[in-house]
């Protein structure tokens, strides 16, 4: 059974830290492309970031860029997002997900077949 589970969330003061980690398990993801999404109330799930099978090109949305790293681990078949400057319109539920065969990164949701339960990140303001 494939599993993709995040951790790492948590409450957290705007201007803070917090590293998301998505380990996943059932098949190997290091020949797949990786992604972070994220899910506010109210609003649809929004595109976060991607990191390409290697893990030499990666893509942010504009409103995390410079902010936020994601990085990969291949050995590991774990996923990293490193958010820095927290806002407080950080604040959602951040899902990984993986693709099942595509090797670039990917922006939009239906391109990814696997997703976490999710993991909650709420930054005070």
């Amino acid at each position: 059974q494939v599993q993709l589970v995040e951790s790492g969330g948590g409450l957290v003061q705007a201007g803070g830290s917090l590293r998301l980690s998505c380990a996943a398990s059932g098949r190997t993801f290091s020949s797949v492309a990786m992604g972070w999404f994220r899910q506010a109330p109210g609003k649809e799930r929004e595109f976060v970031a991607t990191i390409n099978y290697v893990g030499n090109a990666r893509y942010y949305a504009d409103s995390v860029k410079g902010r936020f790293t994601i990085s990969r681990d291949n050995a590991k078949n774990t996923l990293y997002l490193q958010m820095n400057s927290l806002k407080p319109e950080d604040t959602a539920v951040y899902y990984c997900a993986a693709p099942n065969r595509l090797t670039t990164v990917q922006t939009l949701p239906a391109r990814y077949d696997y997703w976490g339960q999710g993991t909650q990140v709420t930054v005070s303001s």
